[in-house]
């Protein structure tokens, strides 16, 4: 056959078809899986009065349930056969003798050997030009456990694993409506990796699926092996460090931007399923914000805010005001600022820019390192270093304080993603300030305010409601820094059908 590059076109499928001799097909499946320990084949002679017939029976070991296939294929066809009526042998095997509901027909070779690469069993008939393909999935996956990275007081504790079939009935468990869509495809030439567009038929606009559709469709890629991969080739803003997608590990967080008129895209192999459009706003809601009453949830939402504010400016800040601008501190503060730094020989820039590289890099420790030691590491790395630190004269006090209050604040985050820029851009407001002052301080803020005012997320304004937002429109503000009442949300958001925002309302009316 020459080599196996030959039987595949540019995009990675297969050209050959199947074909009506089994042996032909025999010798294709071989040649395929060649040196491909984990591909089960046999080849099955069936019995009957008519003359006997042969099948081939093909499947990937540790993806399939081996005991459905012999239960609902092998021991009906080896057994029942022999009873078999007159009719046609194919009409036999896909109406009588497997016991399997899900099965199909299939004529394309390429989508057969795909069926079979993602855990079905294939079944090839001699003297026909179909194979047939039976639902046989069993994936090694871990069980739905708590969700640890987006953790809550109140709401359900369950959260996606990798298991594409797992991720939408968690969905569709919450969402028991016939008009919730779930249009499947593949991504990668090489992974064919499943995803699912999850959104409500009559509540998202059709231009936003429609759109979502087109940017998968953009690209050829060999591989997609996590959500994060797809995010990155779907958005046009690839040069902004913001997310314009939500990600997220709770069922009941896309569940209700589902039903708020956005659209959820699930992959398989991935914990994380991505939403879209996204907003500032949205990434600094938590789910505990709708479970607890309106005015805690409310406070809760200015810390947040507060905090993404101070992990960002506090550490430029104080660049700022104590390299260009000491005389508007307090005589008291200053002096303390004075003595904590007479043994520090180096300046403030160099003394603030490696205290922070040691949290992020203790940080990154943490993460790196088995769970219980990330923890320890991350505590007692964090007290010994700047103790060590500040004993050794290469940092002062104050900037301990500085760094901790501007590492906890951006802890204080709900998406990890989002916090991840605010890590970033703090070095920008540092360099900023270092160079201008509070002059460069306030350049700094007013660069990412100007771009933060021009992004969007398919076709939806990053900072809305305070940018882009209807005249008048008071509904989108119910949702923002003030959590008002669930009672007195009545609308859904802007990007819903225009004639079908209206989510609450009094029973008559």
């Amino acid at each position: 056959m020459g080599n196996i590059t030959d039987l595949y076109d540019k995009d990675n499928k297969l050209k050959v078809d199947i074909s009506k001799y089994l042996d032909i097909n025999v010798e294709i499946l071989k040649y395929l899986f060649d040196k491909c320990g984990d591909i089960v084949q046999k080849t099955i002679v069936l019995e009957r009065e008519q003359g006997n017939t042969r099948i081939h029976v093909i499947y990937v070991d540790g993806l399939v349930n081996v005991q459905q296939i012999e239960d609902s294929i092998i021991m009906p066809l080896s057994y029942e056969w022999k009873n078999t009526d007159g009719r046609n042998i194919w009409e036999s095997i896909l109406y009588k003798e497997s016991h399997s509901v899900d099965i199909k027909r299939e004529a394309s070779f390429d989508m057969t050997i795909n069926s079979v690469l993602k855990g079905d069993t294939a079944i090839f008939v001699d003297g026909y030009d179909e194979a047939l393909v039976v639902s046989t999935k069993r994936f090694p996956l871990r069980s739905i456990s708590e969700n640890d990275k987006e953790a809550g007081m109140r709401g359900p504790k369950d959260s996606f694993n990798e298991g594409f079939r797992f991720s939408t009935a968690l969905i569709r468990r919450r969402i028991r409506d016939a008009k919730l869509r779930v249009e499947q495809g593949t991504m990668g030439q090489r992974t064919r990796t499943d995803y699912a567009i999850i959104y409500m038929e009559d509540i998202a606009r059709p231009s936003l699926v429609q759109e979502i559709k087109d940017r998968i469709d953009r690209y050829d890629i060999d591989a997609i092996l996590d959500s994060g991969m797809a995010e990155h080739i779907l958005e046009d803003n690839w040069y902004s460090p913001f997310p314009m997608f939500q990600s997220t590990t709770r069922p009941d967080k896309v569940a209700s931007g589902i039903l708020e008129g956005r659209v959820a895209v699930v992959f398989d192999n991935s914990p994380e399923v991505i939403m879209a459009p996204s907003n500032f706003n949205m990434l600094l809601q938590a789910s505990d914000d709708y479970y607890n009453r309106w005015a805690v949830g409310t406070f809760a939402r200015i810390l947040r805010y507060v905090a993404a504010f101070l992990a960002i400016t506090f550490p430029g800040l104080y660049v700022a005001v104590t390299t260009f601008h000491s005389e508007i501190l307090p005589d008291k503060l200053l002096f303390a600022i004075a003595s904590a730094r007479t043994m520090v020989t180096f300046p403030i820039v160099v003394e603030m820019i490696i205290m922070e590289f040691l949290f992020e890099l203790l940080r990154e420790a943490g993460i790196r390192l088995p769970g219980p030691l990330g923890n320890t590491i991350g505590v007692v790395g964090g007290l010994i270093v700047g103790q060590a630190a500040v004993d050794a004269g290469i940092v002062s006090t104050i900037v301990v304080i500085v760094v901790a209050l501007s590492a906890i604040a951006s802890f204080s985050i709900p998406n990890e993603e989002f916090a991840s820029v605010f890590r970033l851009l703090k070095f920008f407001i540092i360099f900023t300030s270092a160079v201008f002052g509070l002059y460069g301080f306030i350049l700094g803020l007013l660069l990412v305010a100007i771009h933060l005012s021009e992004l969007k997320s398919f076709g939806v304004p990053y900072m809305m409601p305070v940018v882009g937002g209807l005249k008048g429109d008071v509904e989108e503000r119910k949702d923002f820094i003030v959590r008002s009442p669930i009672n007195t949300m009545k609308y859904r958001p802007l990007w819903a059908k225009s004639g079908n925002r209206i989510r609450l309302r009094k029973k008559g009316r």
